[in-house]
């Protein structure tokens, strides 16, 4: 039986992820039964991983404009004016069930589909970021995970030639049906030259450029859009198949491609492959498009239309060209060892026509598949909030070192070296800061002082307590990681990652951490430009932690003036910013020392997040401040001790004072997660004018003592000597890995 000619059933349509009511809603719209191809097209382009039908309507109240704001969502990527005729192009998005089935081709193929949508644009990437969550440690599947997905996201960024200036890993048993891989790329292109997917002019060539078309990846935004269960390996030939050196070879063939003049529009195929990008590209131009699959470049035989068309196989664009620039731009992809095919061409009837083997397998509506998908309102409820939960209720260590000593040496506080030193951070030569820190810092090439700054954030254990509040510190952290390295925070992308939108209470986790995000988007003027929304996290019906990872970027006129957390000198004056630890509720000393979970997260004020901010800032970029960290999970305690390790100096501390005014315990001091603090270290001789103007900024302030020593000591509570402290910090993440390897070689 021929393809097109298979009948079209209640299980097919199932399989396809279509509702019975948005298959009528099909049959209404072309006034006939679809077919085959039809069906997989319909799939593919209203499907949530491609629509957002369940989510646009929220995404919709997000601030995403601003005076710097070149381009917000809607594009492949965000663009941002950084002066001098620049920009920076940027996005963050999710390669999660991939990189569960498949962790070694699902990381490799997200980090390089974020970078295809940054050169998509006509941007040279210049750093990369990702995003990861796995499950518990002790789980069966977690280190598979963790060294398939790391070494994938190594080897091709490695191959490519990006830096890898950041990101997050963490481990929770909530992500052991279902690990979070979250790409991050950014690029830098000139104002005047951004490229759009808007299809322009009628009976113009529709052009494949790069790689060949095989069978990897059909049908891979459709499962992106499913809960997994118990048949989760069925779906590996779903899984797409990368080549950095193809890619690489591509990036810089559209570059010369697009200096050439011979581009009116472009568009990566990503998910949807073939399908989305061209469906894509004509709807935003209000003009049909019609492809003849017979001129598809393929690497298989017997390739049917319904392949063709879902096949996600990496490395390939799709493009508008200028007719009178078609040999020269042949002749550029030829040169390059790439594939160049003219497939198609536009039309002005707005319908999207598929030819193969001199058969219309395909005409639709193209605006309906594109910007009239189905849109949905879900039904969604308030999510539960905790109670609150002051520190006088709750334990205090009997040993502080050991439990210090613990939090650093925890799955979720120990060193991530491991991790990056497996990316090759140093590439292109323009990197001014190892991760590990605040923020990755990368120099704009060109420029003799210009430099941006790159960080990723959230702590979901927040979002799920207070999903509000959760997405407001997802923000606020991430513009603190900026400022704390002395950007100017510009603006940020999102990655919102939740489990299955039509469980109400689901769907209101999503809804409260958007109205979270942007309240403190607006108040901080830190737009969203681009971003991802990844549904359906979740296997047999138990749901990933709510996680809206948020990635921003900053700007630094002069790099020479960045803070480090490792800058301190024996002498300086160590100074906390923002105020005494009260809040204990959802802190890792809670979860990782006394083995609960309970109280609400910490709340965030805003506006105290823009005048501290603010403040710290001016400080460093007046030369005052010789490190900078900001306080986030672990508290005070985790900050001073990672500032330690990153100087080698040892620090005498002294909290006493700070518990009798404040009247907090010494837990809630080092141990609180409250927001909108920071710990600098200035020159003695600074300190007393630092803190003066601090107190005229009206930023609360606390001299806790100097660098001084090898030891970290606070009062006469505990001195931990640096080597224990870094033996600590530095082992867990080389022992569980090893435990990895010998078990391989068993």
């Amino acid at each position: 039986m021929l393809p097109e000619k298979i009948a079209i059933t209640p299980e097919l349509i199932e399989a396809h992820g279509l509702k019975p009511d948005e298959y009528q809603r099909i049959l209404d719209l072309i006034g006939r039964e679809p077919t085959f191809t039809e069906l997989g097209i319909f799939s593919a382009m209203w499907n949530e991983h491609c629509s957002y039908k369940s989510s646009k309507r929220w995404l919709r109240t997000l601030p995403t404009t601003g005076p710097q704001v070149i381009q917000g969502p809607g594009e492949n990527a965000g663009v941002v004016d950084i002066g001098d005729g620049d920009c920076v192009v940027f996005k963050m998005e999710s390669h999660n069930h991939p990189s569960y089935i498949e962790p070694y081709q699902g990381a490799a193929t997200g980090v390089g589909g974020i970078l295809r949508d940054v050169f998509t644009m006509g941007a040279r990437p210049i750093a990369a970021m990702n995003a990861l969550r796995f499950g518990a440690p002790d789980h069966p599947k977690t280190r598979h995970l963790v060294s398939g997905v790391v070494a994938g996201v190594g080897g091709y960024g490695n191959s490519f030639g990006v830096p890898t200036v950041g990101g997050e890993v963490e481990f929770d048993a909530r992500y052991n049906g279902n690990c979070l891989v979250n790409a991050f790329a950014a690029g830098l292109a000139k104002t005047d030259a951004i490229f759009y997917s808007k299809a322009e002019g009628v009976g113009l060539p529709v052009v494949y450029l790069g790689a060949k078309t095989g069978r990897d990846g059909v049908g891979g935004a459709t499962m992106a859009s499913a809960e997994f269960d118990e048949k989760i390996e069925e779906k590996r030939p779903t899984v797409q198949v990368g080549d950095p050196f193809t890619e690489k070879c591509l990036l810089e063939a559209c570059m010369e491609l697009m200096a050439s003049g011979a581009v009116i529009a472009i568009q990566d195929m990503g998910a949807a492959g073939l399908t989305c990008s061209a469906v894509e590209m004509g709807a935003k131009g209000d003009l049909g498009i019609e492809l003849d699959l017979d001129k598809v470049p393929v690497r298989e035989e017997a390739m049917s239309a319904y392949e063709m068309m879902l096949s996600e196989s990496q490395e390939r664009m799709l493009m508008v060209l200028r007719p009178e620039k078609e040999a020269e731009a042949e002749a550029i992809f030829t040169k390059w060892g790439l594939d160049f095919a003219i497939v198609g061409k536009t039309t002005d009837d707005l319908r999207f026509r598929i030819l193969h083997q001199g058969v219309e397998v395909a005409n639709l509506p193209i605006k309906e598949l594109g910007d009239e998908a189905p849109e949905y309102d879900r039904p969604w409820r308030e999510p539960g909030l905790y109670s609150p939960l002051p520190a006088s209720q709750i334990e205090e260590p009997s040993d502080y070192g050991q439990a210090i000593l613990d939090l650093v040496g925890s799955p979720n506080n120990a060193s991530r070296r491991w991790v990056y030193e497996q990316y090759d951070t140093l590439i292109q030569g323009n990197s001014l800061q190892l991760p590990g820190g605040d923020a990755g810092v990368v120099r704009v090439e060109g420029h003799a002082t210009k430099a941006l700054a790159f960080s990723s954030d959230v702590t979901p254990r927040y979002c799920e307590a207070d999903a509000f509040e959760g997405g407001k510190q997802a923000v606020a952290e991430c513009w603190r990681n900026i400022t704390a390295v002395g950007a100017e925070p510009l603006a940020a992308t999102d990655n919102l990652n939740f489990g299955n939108p039509e469980r109400p209470e689901i769907m209101g986790q999503l809804v409260k951490a958007i109205e979270g995000i942007g309240e403190a988007c607006r108040v901080l003027g830190f737009p969203i430009v681009s971003g991802n929304v990844s549904l359906y996290n979740e296997t047999n019906g138990e749901a990933i932690l709510p996680t809206p990872t948020i990635a921003g970027v900053g700007i630094l006129p002069d790099w020479q003036q960045m803070a480090r957390i490792g800058g301190a000198k024996t002498g300086d004056a160590v100074i906390l910013l923002g105020g005494d630890g009260t809040h204990l509720g959802q802190s890792v000393y809670l979860r990782d020392v006394l083995g609960q979970a309970d109280g609400p997260p910490p709340p965030v004020d805003l506006a105290l997040e823009k005048r501290n901010g603010d403040f710290v800032r001016s400080a460093i970029r007046n030369g005052q401040v010789t490190s900078c960290h900001d306080i986030s999970s672990g508290g005070l305690a985790i900050t001073l001790a990672e500032m330690a390790l990153a100087s080698g100096h040892g620090m005498d501390l002294s909290l006493e004072s700070a518990s009798q005014s404040s009247g907090q315990p010494l837990h809630a001091l080092l141990f609180g997660e409250d927001q909108a603090r920071y710990v600098v270290t200035v020159p003695a001789d600074l300190a007393n004018f630092v803190c003066m103007n601090a107190e005229g900024a009206g930023v609360p302030f606390r001299r806790l003592g100097t660098i001084a020593g090898d030891a970290l000591k606070v009062d006469d509570r505990f001195a931990i000597p640096l080597r224990q402290l870094r033996d600590a910090h530095e082992t867990w993440f080389p022992h569980y890995m090893e435990n990895q390897m010998a078990a391989a070689v068993a």
